[in-house]
């Protein structure tokens, strides 16, 4: 069976029964892979994500269907550089994804932040561990508009990657407030 004709990942909630009927993933997540990823450019142009949560959404499924380049292209354009996008692959890779459950979204934190509290589910079995765990995290998203078309696009702010930045520099989003009154809040 091929992966577009299973439920997609970010539908998958171990800790609930309350989907009735989990989207596919071609249904779901893979308009945006697909889109994201098809772009000859490095900038994001394709569908864009509607919110914070649905950009959460299709990242969870980038992670379990390992695809990499779609985690580095959806973290704030300042930061991908950054990213180890080698690591980012064996990551995926070695970790048995279980589902994704969204504890809470605040769609609205500031003129252009929101934040995605979610626990990312995977099997562990070693000696220590046996068994479902849980990454819960509290994630920060910021909507950066490009200012030659107008067009705005979700990001996730990434709080481990480090960077040379004052708080009283511009903020590395582009909003040109400065970085502290801005991302510096929520990283």
């Amino acid at each position: 069976m091929s992966i577009s004709l299973q439920t997609c990942p970010c539908q998958m909630n171990p800790s609930s029964d309350d989907i009735s009927a989990p989207l596919l993933y071609q249904d779901c997540c893979q308009p945006y892979h697909d889109s994201l990823l098809s772009e000859e450019t490095d900038k994001a142009d394709g569908i864009k994500t509607e919110t914070a949560e649905r950009l959460m959404r299709t990242r969870y499924s980038a992670f379990v269907l390992v695809k990499p380049n779609y985690i580095v292209k959806t973290t704030l354009p300042a930061q991908q550089n950054l990213l180890d996008i080698q690591a980012i692959e064996s990551w995926a890779k070695e970790t048995n994804w279980a589902g994704l459950e969204i504890v809470a979204h605040t769609p609205k934190l500031g003129k252009r932040h929101a934040q995605v509290e979610f626990k990312a589910y995977f099997n562990v079995s070693d000696n220590e561990n046996d068994g479902l765990q849980a990454h819960h995290e509290l994630s920060a998203f910021v909507k950066v508009t490009d200012k030659t078309n107008n067009n705005a696009q979700w990001y996730f702010l990434d709080p481990t990657v480090e960077m040379t930045i004052t708080q009283k520099q511009p903020c590395i989003c582009g909003s040109g407030e400065k970085f502290k009154r801005c991302c510096g809040m929520y990283i």
